[in-house]
């Protein structure tokens, strides 16, 4: 009985050995895969609120000051650690008209793209040392936003 008793417990060693990789393996990636997942969630958020920001401005400048100021504080509220952050707001043709009133064509529409590239050096079995996540995000101007004659 001492050596069946001995034998199942080195074939439990073993199966721990075996298995061991595949679950270490396994966390590493569900860790890629959560800080990627929660990274884009961000940079949605700050896509948005930076074209809403940009939306509800008088002026082409201080609406570009405006998205990347809101999303700049959106992606430092969520604790987002980007190596690198590029926020580009495409406000110029939104306010090329300053005519008052109802206009032809289609409304005009402020865009903010937020780029952000995550740093995974510390990561293990991990090929890839960076990973970028963007997004963009129309929003058209507040009709009912008070504009300067």
């Amino acid at each position: 009985m001492t050596s069946a008793g001995s034998a199942a417990r080195g074939s439990a060693s073993v199966e721990v050995a075996i298995l061991l990789p595949a679950f270490i393996m396994l966390m590493v990636v569900a860790s890629f895969v959560g800080r990627v997942t929660i990274a884009q969630n961000a940079v949605d958020l700050a896509a948005h609120d930076g074209a809403r920001a940009a939306s509800i401005e008088r002026e082409s400048g201080l609406a570009a000051a405006a998205a990347t100021d809101a999303a700049n504080d959106t992606l430092d509220e969520l604790d987002v650690l980007c190596v690198n952050r590029t926020i580009t707001p495409a406000v110029d043709a939104a306010f090329a008209n300053d005519e008052l009133g109802p206009q032809d064509g289609p409304p005009p529409v402020v865009t903010v793209t937020v780029e952000c590239v995550l740093d995974f050096v510390g990561f293990p079995f991990i090929g890839s040392t960076t990973t970028t996540v963007r997004a963009s995000y129309t929003s058209p101007l507040d009709w009912y936003r008070g504009r300067s004659l």
